[in-house]
């Protein structure tokens, strides 16, 4: 059994779990948009890009598509890729901003701007519609078509092919068919509608270690608990 560590935690799993399913035992929340528990790996999103060091030098990896191997030292929530999972972020935004599923997941790992022109797209080529119809639904109906960037999701030769059963899983499992709250035709490309609080804990720690759902976990559950969880953290004195 291969032996990781993940966040400066040691763990051992079964050989051919991934990395993404590791980080998700010890409890530490991974974005995902292409990935579900129920269809194989893709690793398309690239949201769930994990720090892997392998002796001085690091890369970015895909967690979903990872396999848990002896010696992995990962970090998930490293500066580094907050910086890249923001910008992905941004990109899906501009891509789908009619999206509530990505617009959510902008708000909690703090996108604040946009700087690319809205397409207002309706797919952002994660495949789940295209497996769970395959794998789920043993169906195959819907496929993709052409390449680069005139890739889509269609039946084969464009008329609605005969075996599909108008089940609707593929709208079901659809990050973008959920709509953002306000409509598509909002004000703003950037809803922030979710962004409750900052996180109080980031901005003293180049690393991550507290992941508290949500954010301000530590103070809700009581004063001492952020002396316990943050001991670097000082409250700021009361005036005398």
């Amino acid at each position: 059994m291969p032996k990781l560590t993940i966040n400066g935690i040691e763990v051992e799993v079964e050989r051919g779990t991934t990395v993404l399913e590791a980080a998700r035992f010890l409890g530490l929340p991974i974005p995902t948009l292409c990935h579900d528990d129920g269809l194989t790996p893709y690793g398309a999103c690239r949201l769930c890009l994990v720090e892997v060091t392998n002796g001085p030098r690091s890369k970015l990896q895909a967690a979903c598509t990872l396999p848990a191997d002896d010696g992995l030292v990962v970090q998930t929530h490293s500066a580094r890729v907050e910086r890249a999972r923001q910008l992905l972020l941004e990109l899906y935004v501009a891509t789908t901003p009619q999206s509530k599923t990505i617009q959510d997941l902008a708000s909690r790992y703090g996108v604040t701007r946009v700087r690319l022109t809205p397409e207002f797209e309706d797919c952002i080529q994660c495949g789940k519609c295209v497996r769970i119809c395959r794998e789920q639904m043993m169906a195959g109906a819907i496929g993709f078509a052409y390449r680069g960037n005139r890739r889509k999701v269609m039946a084969p030769f464009r008329p609605q092919s005969d075996i599909c059963r108008q089940c609707g899983a593929c709208m079901y499992i659809c990050p973008v068919c959920e709509l953002r709250c306000h409509g598509a035709e909002a004000e703003t490309t950037l809803c922030s509608g979710c962004l409750n609080f900052a996180p109080a804990c980031l901005d003293y720690h180049d690393h991550a270690m507290c992941f508290l759902d949500p954010c301000v976990a530590c103070e809700l559950a009581g004063p001492l608990r952020q002396d316990l969880v943050w001991p670097a953290v000082k409250p700021p004195e009361s005036p005398k």
